[in-house]
């Protein structure tokens, strides 16, 4: 039983430096019309990038997505799309560049927010140096993956929450408006039927 608690506390403190020395990023850009922002990440190869993004405003919520490998070639190409979350592993070491596009669009700019999570290698590069980690550096480590993913998700989902929120917010405004418009055009047909009516069975006399 003495030994539960100096390992939990090992435990968290290698858990606490595995998240807070993970290279995840998260940023907010306007893509104007028609235009194109792209970004750079650096990779070690047998390592992954995740990159989660979300159109918050413009248009119809649409953008095009492409990620280059570092020789040039294209490794993901995505049109019109609204919302995602790309994993992508790298076969080997260099520059990446992933881009926003919005050509597609001639006067409307778009708002993406979007987050890269780099660095983290996949389940089946667990040797380095010829060595295999440890069983418990192991699970921390997986822990600490499990437990970034939860939280991203979390704001992706707190996100896109605030969007839809949104979009139901003006939807509703726009239906009390049209009611408004429709009542006042009701009313003023019903008093233009009464007037045409009256004037119509108005008795005429002729001196």
């Amino acid at each position: 039983m003495k030994y539960i608690f100096p390992n939990l506390w090992m435990i968290l403190k290698v858990l606490a430096v595995t998240v807070l020395f993970s290279r995840a990023y998260s940023y907010i850009v306007t893509i104007d019309a028609p235009g194109e922002e792209c970004f750079f990440e650096k990779m070690q190869a047998g390592t992954k990038m995740r990159l989660t993004f979300e159109v918050t405003e413009g248009g119809f919520l649409d953008i095009d997505i492409k990620i280059y490998s570092p020789d040039g070639n294209l490794a993901y190409e995505g049109d019109r799309e609204s919302n995602g979350k790309i994993t992508l592993a790298a076969d080997k070491e260099g520059i990446y560049r992933y881009c926003f596009s919005n050509k597609m669009s001639t006067m409307t700019p778009k708002i993406v927010m979007f987050s890269i999570d780099a660095g983290e290698r996949p389940a089946y590069a667990k040797e380095e140096d010829g060595e295999s980690e440890k069983k418990l550096e192991t699970m921390i480590k997986e822990l600490a993956s499990s437990l970034t993913s939860v939280k991203k998700e979390q704001d992706y989902l707190e996100i896109r929450q605030r969007i839809h929120h949104a979009i139901n917010e003006g939807t509703n405004h726009r239906v009390v408006l049209w009611a408004a418009f429709e009542f006042i055009v009701l009313i003023a047909v019903t008093v233009g039927q009464v007037y045409f009516l009256k004037k119509f069975f108005e008795v005429r006399r002729v001196v």
